[in-house]
């Protein structure tokens, strides 16, 4: 096995306090991303994304399932909200916007590309 291949993330339930060694991205307005592997636009992707208090990600429609793992902090959409150690899946076709009103970090993998809502 090949592990240069590999993707390891170490501790994620300690990632709040490691952060700083990833090369975060701008994504949205107050979110930030760190990508794995894929693009989120092209088929299969992962990332991390890191929310600022008060930040939020638009109404968009899955096309396929999207787990999302809340690693830090918490989120919440317009069903719940969603502490640290929340695995939420996604099924195709459902949609919703996502906020997160103290900050959190999340472990997102989507296995095809999301639709924002115009």
């Amino acid at each position: 096995m090949d592990r240069a291949a590999s993707i390891v993330l170490k501790d994620l339930c300690n990632l709040s306090d490691a952060q700083a060694k990833f090369h975060w991205q701008p994504f949205r307005q107050g979110v930030e991303i760190y990508r794995l592997y894929g693009d989120e636009t092209n088929g299969p992707a992962a990332a991390l994304l890191k929310y600022d208090p008060g930040a939020d990600i638009p109404l968009h429609h899955h096309t396929g399932y999207e787990h999302i793992l809340v690693l830090a902090g918490s989120q919440s959409d317009d069903q719940a909200e969603y502490d640290q150690g929340t695995l939420i899946i996604s099924k195709p076709g459902s949609g919703h916007s996502v906020t997160s009103t103290s900050g959190c970090i999340v472990l997102a993998i989507w296995n095809s590309p999301v639709e924002f809502a115009p």
